[in-house]
């Protein structure tokens, strides 16, 4: 479905607007800007479908298991009912995956995944990258709309007028709805990250029984150490020891 709309909007941002411009210049740049973050998007939301959130192995909670770990003596493990698995500390099961997920924030329709601890930093970079292509999708749109009149709708589309005006109705009214969603789930994405808190644990307003990090120290968690890298969907987030993948307060 996230793919079909994605593709929509490039056949009337290219098809109906763009490649029959009369503007080369315009066109040229455009097409560069649009195709850019449609790419990314793309990505990214591939990056948040197929990387593992933070699974917790199943059925790992068996005494040998615990003991190969090397926790200490009388260190309080938590046990996951519903799949058998030592819980870490900030860990949630999701009912859909059937799984234990590390810092898991929710689990998303639009990438068939838990947003967790590993995939984060790709499921805000398709927020991110889906609202900058609805919004320039927007001005593209108002901008044709504006060149159709002023040309009494002469050479303005490869299509007739009710067909340019039927998709590109549909064009605003799609990138207007992706633009609010995506910009306000990427505004609660980096409330979070910035307050150390996962959707989940804000929407149960869970106390923090961990030590909480520095807002730069949290960013830096899910993004790495600031550079371009951040905004691109081909680098990892910072890697997690075994250690620290099962760390509790008590």
């Amino acid at each position: 479905m996230t793919w079909l709309l994605i593709l929509y909007a490039e056949f009337v941002v290219m098809m109906v607007m763009l490649l029959p411009s009369p503007y080369p210049v315009y066109s040229t740049i455009n097409i560069f800007i649009f195709q850019t973050f449609a790419f990314l998007a793309f990505a990214s939301h591939l990056r948040a479908m197929f990387t593992d959130p933070g699974a917790v192995p199943k059925g790992n909670a068996t005494k040998e298991m615990i003991q190969q770990m090397g926790f200490r003596e009388g260190q309080v493990i938590f046990k996951c009912p519903k799949c058998c698995s030592i819980k870490p500390e900030r860990a949630h099961h999701c009912s859909v995956c059937q799984r234990c997920i590390r810092k898991m924030d929710h689990h998303c329709p639009w990438v068939n995944n838990c947003v967790g601890e590993n995939n984060q930093k790709y499921f805000v970079l398709f927020t991110f990258y889906i609202a900058v292509i609805s919004v320039h999708a927007l001005f593209l749109s108002v901008n044709q709309f504006i060149i159709c009149v002023r040309h009494e709708w002469k050479e303005c589309s490869a299509y007739s007028p009710p067909a340019t005006v039927v998709l590109l109705l549909f064009l605003v009214f799609e990138a207007l709805l992706f633009a609010i969603f995506t910009a306000v789930m990427l505004g609660t994405q980096l409330q979070a990250i910035w307050n150390d808190e996962t959707g989940i644990e804000q929407l149960k307003k869970e106390e923090a029984r961990w030590v909480k990090k520095s807002r730069w120290k949290s960013i830096q968690a899910v993004f790495g150490r600031f550079s371009l890298a951040w905004f691109s969907p081909f680098t990892r987030p910072p890697a997690k020891t075994k250690c620290e993948s099962y760390l509790y307060s008590v």
